[in-house]
């Protein structure tokens, strides 16, 4: 099994929904068909796609479901997070009843052979210039559902295996961990108080977004961007067979 990793589809399938995408430039030039045509080269049913937020335009469930759709006939077992644009997001057992083959994470972790897949929607963080009191709210929030999702797969990892070095505990967020790259937050704190080495993160996008956001290894852990468009629509391979990459 590999797993592999992709964030912000900003998919647009329901009639009701008009969200052309590449309006914001070439990357985003038929962006589903080519993340359609990547994934599919790539990826068998055996292997695990993480999706870190930002997968439909829609407003509500039944606008969001051609979308969900969608990805659930591509191969692979996927785990989504929540994204900020993800307005549908609504009752995550109902959610989690929907599809055999997609998890959707919320105040929880999910476990990938020996890879602990933990994380959040995340949000601003308090050295974004925009940063208010009800951003303030969010973010804590935001701090909890993460702890959370990190705390019950260390408990997890404590039972199952003799050593913790035996499983990895993987962090994602759709947010990046923090505003500006030299800048440090709760979210960045979280990860090295669980020991979490490597962080994926999208809702990043553009040239000068991708030039200034933070990327990789940063006080011990590693920070990748998953972001659609900077992957150029193709998933990003975390694992391979059993080596961790």
């Amino acid at each position: 099994m590999s797993i592999y990793a992709i964030a912000d589809l900003h998919l647009s399938f329901a009639s009701s929904v008009e969200k052309p995408m590449d309006i914001y430039g070439p990357r985003w030039h038929d962006h589903a068909q080519r993340l359609h045509d990547n994934w599919c080269s790539r990826i068998t049913d055996d292997d695990t796609v993480i999706i870190a937020g930002d997968i439909s335009w829609g407003l509500k469930l039944e606008e969001a479901k051609p979308d969900l759709d969608w990805v659930a006939a591509l191969p692979g077992q996927k785990v989504i997070l929540k994204g900020n644009h993800d307005l549908w997001w609504n009752g995550i057992t109902k959610l989690n009843n929907m599809y055999e083959n997609i998890t959707f994470l919320q105040n929880d972790f999910y476990l990938a052979e020996d890879i602990y897949i933990c994380g959040s929607r995340g949000w601003l963080t308090p050295d974004n210039d925009e940063f208010g009191e009800e951003d303030e709210k969010i973010y804590r929030r935001e701090l909890m559902r993460l702890e959370a999702s990190l705390q019950k797969a260390a408990k997890d990892r404590q039972k199952r295996y003799e050593k913790e070095d035996d499983a990895e505990l993987l962090g994602v967020l759709h947010y990046p961990p923090v505003s500006k790259a030299a800048s440090f937050s709760g979210f960045q704190q979280l990860f090295e108080d669980y020991g979490v080495k490597r962080v994926l993160y999208g809702h990043v996008h553009g040239e000068d977004g991708f030039r200034n956001t933070i990327q990789g290894v940063h006080h011990g852990v590693e920070y990748q961007l998953i972001s659609l468009d900077f992957r150029q629509c193709i998933p990003l391979q975390i694992r391979k067979q059993g080596w961790y990459l």
